[in-house]
Formats: structure tokens, C-alpha cells, sequence
């Protein structure tokens, strides 16, 4: 055996990154992350104190508590997505529907970061399919060139006995017919 031909151990890190995209490929990550980031800017900007040189600017209001739970569902939602995937056409209506909310209730949607962030993640979860692996399509007969026997690409037959797309002589003419 030569040095060449030795197995190479699989590093740690290229382990993890192996498994974290196995883990991503399996649910709505995007649509996750983007909902949950978006709840942070509309739990956080409502509570701020802005200063302008001496002046002191409170953006606190009433709806500061509707804003609070707004934030709070959106980031649950978005870990939802990522936890719970069969629920995520639920999760997804439930976010975009929070973004709405969070334009009346917290300043604008947090000035329209978190508003366009859960917006963005509820309509990606919604659209998200889990994919289904490709199987090979079943080849027949010989691989290696084209055979001498001619292609009927359609099976349904006229009343007259003819086969769809095809010349009397049963080859392929492209065409359909008109009858």
C-alpha cells in the first residue's frame, strides 16, 4: 500500500460543515433564519433611547408589550421552521401575518427591517417542498448508440388505427394530425 493510497482522515471541522449541510438541506433554513432575525429588530427598537445631543428621545409606547410578543412569536416561529418542517406552511402564514401586525403595532415594523425580514421568511417557508432524491431512469436495450428501430414518442391511436405523430410506416414525422 503507498502513501497515495492511505485513507485521509476527515478533519472535525469538515465533519461538521458535512452534517450541518446535510441538516440545512432537510428543512427551510432560509426561511428560518430570516424569520427569526426579524423578530430581534422589532423586540429591540421599541424599548430604545435615542439621543440627539441633549435630547433624550423615548420610542416606547403603549404597544411596547404587543411589540415584545410580536418578537418573541417571530423568532419561535423561525426555530419552528427549523425543528418542526411539517409545519412550516403554518409557520410561514403565521410570520407574514406577524410582519403585518408589526407595521401597526411596532414602529413601522422596526422601521421596515424586521417587517421585510419576516415577510421574506414566512413567504420562503410557505413556497419550501422538501426535495425527494432522483432515481436513474431505467435504460433499455443497448447503451452504447443509437439502435435502427424507429421512436413512437406517443401510444394513444387515432380512431383510424394510426399512432399519434407517426407516418403510416410507424416512423416518427414530428407532426401531428389535424383530423
Amino acid at each position: 500500500m503507498s502513501a497515495d493510497t492511505r485513507p485521509q482522515p476527515i478533519d472535525n471541522f469538515r465533519r461538521f460543515r458535512h452534517s450541518f449541510r446535510h441538516w440545512r438541506g432537510q428543512r427551510p433554513f432560509w426561511a428560518g433564519l430570516l424569520t427569526l432575525l426579524a423578530g430581534f429588530p422589532i423586540m429591540y427598537i421599541p424599548y430604545q433611547t435615542m439621543t440627539l445631543g441633549d435630547l433624550s428621545i423615548r420610542m416606547a409606547t403603549t404597544a411596547g408589550a404587543g411589540s415584545l410578543i410580536i418578537g418573541v412569536l417571530l423568532v419561535v416561529l423561525g426555530l419552528t421552521m427549523w425543528f418542526q418542517q411539517q409545519s412550516r406552511i403554518f409557520a410561514g402564514v403565521a410570520a407574514i401575518l406577524l410582519a403585518l401586525v408589526s407595521l401597526v403595532v411596532s414602529n413601522i415594523g422596526a422601521f421596515l427591517i424586521g417587517f421585510l425580514l419576516a415577510l421574506i421568511g414566512g413567504a420562503l417557508s410557505v413556497s419550501w417542498m422538501p426535495g425527494k432524491p432522483i432515481a436513474a431512469p431505467a435504460v433499455e436495450g443497448p447503451v452504447d448508440g443509437p439502435s435502427d428501430e424507429p421512436v413512437r414518442l406517443t401510444k394513444d391511436t387515432s380512431p383510424r388505427g394510426e399512432v399519434s405523430g407517426t407516418t403510416p410506416g410507424g416512423e416518427f414525422d414530428g407532426g401531428h394530425r389535424g383530423d
